[in-house]
């Protein structure tokens, strides 16, 4: 597992990994033919742009605050194979499904490095960051009930 030495170096790796996202959906955005879904991703990648630029400004002093809800889990990606990422023809369903899977991992690792810190700032920064990254999780399961279970 990471070790981290300072705050900062959270911060900095938080960030990193919001900018891998933008870039994930901006690619993910780049193989869908319908242009609805295409901008569906472009928007996500958009949001983590805005998560990355909340991440900056708490490294920078800005004081940000993050929800105490608890997000729930529909636990959706549970049961999804995975797909591979590389393919280039990817339906919406296997993007809903990549999607899904990416954030159920950014979950995990920001969960799994709360639980490895004992500094209460640390521990709290990271299942507040744990908890965003449910939400975008939910959002994906929800659109994922709502246009692919009930289509099944």
């Amino acid at each position: 597992m990471k070790e981290f030495k300072s705050l900062n170096d959270i911060l900095d790796f938080a960030i990193n990994e919001e900018a891998m996202a933008a870039e994930f959906y901006t690619a993910l955005a780049a193989k869908m033919k319908h242009k609805e879904i295409k901008e569906t991703f472009e928007q996500y990648a958009i949001e983590e742009m805005g998560h990355r630029a909340k991440l900056e400004a708490i490294k920078n002093g800005k004081g940000q605050k993050f929800s105490d809800v608890k997000i729930a889990d529909m636990k959706i990606a549970d049961y999804l194979v995975d797909v591979d990422e590389e393919k280039t023809n990817i339906t919406y369903q296997e993007a809903l499904t990549i999607a899904m899977k990416k954030e159920k991992a950014a979950f995990r690792l920001y969960s799994d490095l709360a639980a490895a810190t004992t500094d209460e700032a640390e521990k709290k920064l990271f299942l507040n960051l744990a908890q965003e990254e449910a939400k975008h999780k939910l959002r994906f399961e929800v659109e994922y009930d709502e246009n692919i279970l009930t289509e099944n």
